[in-house]
């Protein structure tokens, strides 16, 4: 990393990258497969994501690990290469964009923590220690902690990241639309973001959401603002509420509406924006122009 993760946003705002689950998508990648098996099966396709992403102007490439932990992986039976495609995902996003800050992304691990579930507090620590590490030692500049719906899912994952790497951790959470933004799990804003805190994230925020519109991430983000003004905080909104045509899901903000987001996310001091499900480079090229 060029400079401390802090001092980078302290200047801010930066503009993360946007979806690439989607992406995969629009070049073949079949529903319920493994997209993380794409860093070494389908490289050239994933280091063409990042490249466009950093051609719009995007500050961070976004490693291709969202389900990267061993558990998730387990469901592909490749509980065994969680080393492998994490360091494979690091070094396509260094060779796509190689002037961008690279975020060893982390996401949910698809399964519910006890009591709901079958997986102790003490499994899902070391799952993600066990990923972070990897994407630490294949060289990350930072963590990214991502789509959170369950607080205590969520300490694990910083307090696994922050046991087995020296790198900063941010975190975002996913929060449903209603009178009250709340996480899958009932958590408020205020709960879940003040959880990633005392875990010890440096950056907290959200992304992704169930059903929320562009106005509705807006009001979302004025709440983040005002509930943890001095804090550095991350938005990376899906391209509008998605709908179904013709059995794919189809996201229609423009580039232009998430140019206006963005502009408004700047204004309420934001200091990393983004973009999540549905996002393209267009939209990230608009959005670096607003911000």
């Amino acid at each position: 990393m060029k400079a401390p993760l802090l001092e980078i946003l302290a200047k801010g705002p930066i503009l993360g990258d946007g979806a690439m689950g989607t992406q995969l998508m629009l070049r073949g990648l079949a529903p319920g497969s493994c997209g993380e098996l794409w860093n070494v099966e389908r490289p050239e396709a994933v280091r063409d994501i990042h490249a466009l992403y950093a051609e719009a102007g995007c500050d961070v490439a976004t490693t291709n690990t969202f389900g990267a932990t061993r558990i998730a992986l387990g469901r592909h039976g490749l509980a065994d290469r969680v080393s492998e495609l994490c360091r494979a995902a690091v070094q396509r996003a260094r060779e796509g964009a190689p002037t961008c800050l690279v975020a060893g992304d982390i996401g949910p691990l698809g399964a519910f923590l006890e009591p709901l579930g079958d997986v102790s507090p003490e499994d899902a620590r070391s799952a993600f220690a066990e990923q972070a590490a990897a994407l630490t030692e294949a060289g990350a500049d930072l963590l990214l902690i991502e789509t959170m719906t369950d607080p205590e899912e969520l300490r694990a994952a910083i307090e696994g990241a922050r046991s087995a790497s020296d790198l900063p951790v941010c975190a975002t959470v996913a929060f449903d639309n209603g009178p009250e933004f709340r996480t899958m799990m009932g958590a408020t804003v205020e709960q879940a973001l003040r959880t990633a805190l005392d875990a010890g994230a440096v950056a907290i925020g959200a992304n992704c959401g169930a059903n929320l519109g562009l106005e509705d991430y807006e009001r979302l983000a004025r709440q983040i603002a005002e509930a943890f003004p001095n804090v550095p905080k991350i938005l990376q909104p899906n391209a509008g509420a998605p709908r179904t045509e013709d059995g794919r899901l189809v996201y229609d903000a423009t580039p232009q509406d998430m140019a206006r987001l963005a502009a408004s996310l700047r204004d309420l001091g934001f200091a990393w924006i983004g973009g999540c499900c549905g996002t393209t480079p267009d939209h990230l090229a608009a959005m670096r122009e607003a911000v």
